[in-house]
């Protein structure tokens, strides 16, 4: 993406006026009043510093706060898709035969409801409600299921009075509570599984800047799971007990820039390392899985409707081998 500076702009108004002044008799000739009057914003065009705190709000509401009790609205509409191919061999005296290579396939659409509430100017709180469809087709089953996912709730702090001209730190915290139908407890062929099925705490520490018309932002986290315990799910010939979730560390970076009063584009890049997780069975069997890092490349692009919303899209490209392949998203205020 190109980087203009606003310079370019007042060059090319500078070369313009000075061009019109050449072509028109002395009597027409504008007074500054009038050149300060056409170049000025009209009433409701707002500023790019505005939009950019909206796209901020949109693209990620964790940059965000607002007033103390105010309460806003939003509803985000996103489709992930996950697919890969299996190699399913044969190993037989230290030779590994192919059978046949699988195509497993996950379609998800989450539509959320998300509420946040100003308990005071530098403290937000916020509650995100999740309905989760999702179908896979695997070789051995395919199905739908349509369920509530994992209920979170949350706080925003902004320890330091925000300036124009220095980074605006906030501090978060979210925990993430098991209310979607669990994956450790599904039966083989029952449906899908659209939550996590452990609770889960996210601390972390979110950075932005305006230099308009950019907006620079970043985030750190790490996230602690609780045990899924009182487990009986027939995995094979084993039976699943307990599983112990790894903890997870992720970060983000990426920029918003203002190409106009209404239209904004976002970059961003967001990734995520998640130790192994501990695998208890009935027969006293123990296993840890792999660790996993997945990373997705995110464009966006928001349209400012009315001078205070703005309707936000985006595309996420996965970069990982841990990663979906494609999420595409939309992000909606509700109070307009």
């Amino acid at each position: 993406m190109m980087f203009r500076t606003t310079a370019i702009a007042v060059a090319v108004a500078l070369t313009a006026t000075s061009a019109l002044a050449q072509q028109t008799p002395p009597a027409a000739t504008a007074t500054t009043a009038d050149a300060r009057d056409a170049l000025a914003k009209k009433e409701g065009e707002g500023d790019q510093s505005a939009l950019l705190k909206q796209t901020l709000t949109a693209v990620d509401k964790q940059y965000s706060l607002i007033r103390t009790g105010q309460i806003a609205l939003n509803y985000d509409l996103s489709y992930s898709y996950v697919g890969e191919e299996r190699i399913v061999t044969d190993i037989a005296n230290g030779n590994a035969t192919l059978f046949n290579i699988e195509n497993n396939n996950s379609h998800t659409v989450t539509n959320t409801l998300s509420a946040d509430y100003g308990l005071r100017d530098n403290l937000t709180t916020n509650v995100t409600l999740p309905l989760i469809s999702r179908y896979a087709d695997t070789a051995a089953r395919s199905g739908m299921s349509n369920s509530l996912g994992d209920i979170s709730a949350g706080v925003r702090w902004q320890p330091f009075e925000a300036r124009r001209d220095t980074p605006n730190l906030t501090v978060v915290s979210n925990v993430r509570l098991p209310t979607g139908r669990s994956p450790f407890k599904i039966i083989a062929g029952t449906g899908e599984a659209t939550g996590s099925g452990v609770g889960a705490l996210t601390v972390g520490l979110n950075v932005n800047k305006i230099v308009d018309p950019v907006a620079l932002f970043g985030s750190l986290n790490y996230t602690v799971s609780a045990p899924a315990k009182d487990l009986w799910q027939i995995n094979g010939s084993r039976i699943l007990t307990r599983v112990q979730p790894g903890s997870s560390f992720g970060f983000g970076v990426g920029f918003a820039y203002a190409l106009s009063y209404g239209i904004s584009t976002t970059v961003s890049f967001q990734e995520a390392i998640s130790a192994g997780s501990k695998l208890r069975f009935a027969d006293g069997l123990e296993a840890k899985t792999h660790m996993q890092t997945s990373g997705i490349l995110n464009l966006g692009l928001g349209y400012r409707i009315s001078p205070k919303t703005t309707v936000n899209f985006s595309v996420g490209i996965g970069v990982t081998p841990d990663s979906p392949n494609l999420v595409v998203g939309m992000n909606i205020p509700l109070s307009l």
